[in-house]
């Protein structure tokens, strides 16, 4: 199956002050008031210099380009929205699609500054390659879910209904992670499936029953969320079996590296978090 690197989409906005630091000094004696006046001018010295650092650390600008998951859109879009507004001068340009191809991206010299992945098999990829500065860690996780045509005609209930002769099923490529999460569940319930397609993302694989050429498509729950009334969607007890981990990174060549740490620190802060939740992720 051919696969291509998804093409960007940018978005834009903007900064943050960060607070001074206060220091107390307790001192007894005779010597208080010297000690005090010298440490003063320490102090004084010493707040400008922190200040400084840290004006210098916390401004970010120029461009973050973030390869992440199909399944992040609607929540990393909205991440991207809040990091332009917190950071004036920045603008956020994403690569969305299946996690295979974007890590295949990665390895061959894609430019990106962030990698966040629907599996750790797939972040293997790039740190294996030695592509990630440092250790990649998770921030959300995932199930599959369901998906139906609205109003459920075929009646799904259960994983076993998708093997039967009626509904067409469309299932995402065993290669990436909401395909390798199928298979997972499939086994867990002893079922075998042959779809009448394999699709190279998540989304790919929702839009089949959103035009209605496929009744049913094994996705992540947060997938059938975001789409709405266009779907609807049926949980299986074999989707514990197969939860994915979804790993963020910065990378190692990455040519914005203090707005990439920004970026997954702006993902794993409660804040993001809370994105994240409310579009149906769970927590690590």
């Amino acid at each position: 199956m051919t696969r291509s690197v998804p093409r960007t989409r940018r978005i834009r906005r903007s900064p943050r002050v960060s607070g001074g630091i206060r220091r107390s000094l307790r001192v007894s004696g005779a010597g208080a008031a010297v000690l005090l006046t010298l440490s003063a001018c320490s102090s004084s010295s010493g707040a400008d210099e922190d200040a400084g650092s840290a004006g210098s650390s916390s401004k970010v600008s120029g461009q973050v380009t973030v390869f992440a998951a199909a399944s992040l859109k609607e929540s990393f879009t909205k991440l991207g929205e809040t990091f332009e507004q917190r950071h004036p001068g920045t603008e956020v340009s994403f690569n969305f699609g299946g996690s295979d191809s974007l890590a295949a991206g990665i390895t061959s010299g894609a430019p990106a500054d962030v990698f966040a992945s629907a599996s750790p098999k797939t972040m293997a990829t790039v740190t294996d390659a030695g592509a990630a500065a440092g250790e990649p860690s998770t921030f959300v996780r995932n199930r599959l879910e369901i998906a139906t045509l609205p109003g459920n005609p075929e009646r799904i209930s259960s994983l076993e209904d998708l093997t039967a002769s009626g509904p067409k099923v469309v299932l995402c490529d065993k290669s990436v992670p909401c395909g390798a999460a199928a298979q997972k569940a499939l086994a867990a319930g002893g079922l075998d499936l042959t779809p009448v397609s394999y699709e190279q993302d998540v989304k790919a694989a929702l839009t089949k029953v959103e035009l209605k050429e496929a009744d049913a498509a094994l996705v992540y729950r947060t997938d059938v969320r975001a789409a709405g009334g266009k779907v609807a969607g049926v949980d299986f007890p074999e989707a514990a079996e197969a939860v994915n981990d979804y790993p963020i990174t910065v990378l190692e060549d990455a040519p914005n590296p203090g707005a990439a740490k920004a970026f997954v620190a702006l993902v794993k802060s409660a804040e993001g978090q809370r994105v994240l939740t409310d579009a149906g992720f769970g927590t690590p």
